[in-house]
Order: C-alpha cells, then sequence, then structure tokens
C-alpha cells in the first residue's frame, strides 16, 4: 500500500495568456517508510511536485492521495490542518524564528494541540534530543551554525510526528561535511524511526543517502533504479 499515490497530476500556470505546462500526467507511488529523492536539473517542476504532495500547491488535474486522504479535494482550511497533522517540512534556508531558542522554535507547532505547556516541553526536548542538541535547547539561531539550525529546523518538523518529511534541497546551504552529517541524521530517522521521506536535491551525494531516486525532466517522470543508501 502506497502512502503517497498520485494519478495523472498536471500542473499549468497562467502568464498573461500563455500558459505555461509544469508537470505532464504525473503517476507516481511511494511506499511507506520510503527515502525517495527527486532530482533533475532547475525548472523540470521538482519543487513544484513537492509542493502538490505536502498540500502547499493544487494540481491542475489529476488526484493527490496521502494516508489515504485525497489531498487535492480537501477546502483551504481543511488543507491547512491536513498539512499540521502529517507533514512535516525541512527547507534549505531553515525559516527558524531569529527572537525564539531552539525549543520555543521547535515548540511552535506544537501551540495549535491541546497539549499543556509541560508537555509540549517534554515532547521538544525528546525532539532535541533526537536530533542531538539538547544542549543547544536556549540558543537562538544567530547563536548557532548553519547545520545546528537546520537540526532545530528538523526537530521542528519532527515533533508533531507527521505521515511525511518533505524536505526541499536540505543540504543546499552546508558545506560538505555538515551536509553529510544532516543526510546521516535523514537516513537515521528513515532507518530508525521509520519516517517516510520525500527529498527535492540537485546533489547526487545527497541522493545516495535515499533508498529511490526518481529524475524529473521538463515536467515528466523518469524512475531511477532503486539503490543502495550510502552507509
Amino acid at each position: 500500500m502506497s502512502v503517497v499515490s498520485l494519478r495523472n497530476v498536471v500542473k499549468h500556470y497562467t502568464r498573461g495568456k500563455e500558459r505555461v505546462e509544469v508537470l505532464h500526467s504525473i503517476n507516481l507511488d511511494i511506499a511507506p517508510g520510503e527515502f525517495l529523492a527527486l532530482m533533475g536539473p532547475s525548472g523540470s517542476g521538482k519543487t513544484t511536485l513537492l509542493n502538490l504532495i505536502g498540500g502547499l500547491d493544487r494540481p491542475s488535474a489529476g488526484e493527490v492521495t496521502v494516508g489515504g486522504e485525497r489531498v487535492d479535494a480537501l477546502s483551504g482550511g481543511q488543507l491547512s490542518k491536513w498539512r499540521a497533522r502529517h507533514v512535516g517540512f525541512i527547507f534549505q534556508f531553515y525559516n527558524l524564528m531569529p527572537m525564539l531558542s531552539a525549543e520555543r522554535n521547535v515548540e511552535l507547532p506544537l501551540l495549535l494541540t491541546p497539549l499543556n505547556s509541560a508537555q509540549r516541553m517534554s515532547n521538544v526536548a525528546a525532539a532535541l534530543e533526537l536530533v542531538g542538541l539538547a544542549d543547544r535547547a536556549k540558543h537562538k539561531p544567530g547563536e548557532l551554525s548553519g547545520g545546528q539550525q537546520q537540526r532545530v529546523a528538523i526537530a521542528r518538523a519532527l515533533i508533531s510526528d507527521p505521515t511525511l518529511l518533505v524536505c526541499d534541497e536540505p543540504t543546499g546551504d552546508l558545506d560538505r561535511e555538515t551536509a553529510e552529517e544532516i543526510m546521516g541524521l535523514l537516513q537515521m530517522l528513515n532507518k530508525q524511526q521509520g519516517k517516510t521521506i520525500i527529498m527535492v536535491t540537485h546533489d547526487p551525494k545527497a541522493a545516495a543517502y535515499a533508498s529511490r531516486q526518481v529524475h524529473m525532466d521538463k515536467g515528466r517522470l523518469v524512475e531511477g533504479e532503486a539503490r543502495t543508501a550510502a552507509a
């Protein structure tokens, strides 16, 4: 059974009188616990496809099903609630609140839940421990390295125990050594915690950590060979 299923997904935009076709009849299945890397040149539609899976955008046609739910059929309000429950986002530039400590940044998604303050902070402590930042809980983003900031962002993405981790170039702003540390962390979350991860990347070394690579070209999928993840 697939946790993500796309059927005949099309996406186009209108610029003036011109219609720009971005995705062409995409069909894709992602299994629970899979670590999928989406690769391809700039403009191939990778991020657009990722945004459709994560509920940040809607298809022009076709079906997007995640966890058995038709995401493309949800209203705006329903979609916001769905994202909060089911998707943890990890971006290239971290998107942390600069005036908040690491633990307060991680806590943010929980402010919309019924958990009390003590319960929230207990969950935050566990998430920061998991990403190796328990000793940096009180530090603000400006007091952390790029790699540490990305670990905070990963802890924030994990805090609500989402169905999916959706990563858009998560190592794009990091040096090679730090990038490998972050990819090792994502791989650990996939293998040991069973997290389903979908990652857009230009970096073949980052993609090598995934269990499957799918390549995009001009809005179409070219299935890559499943490969053994990096150690």
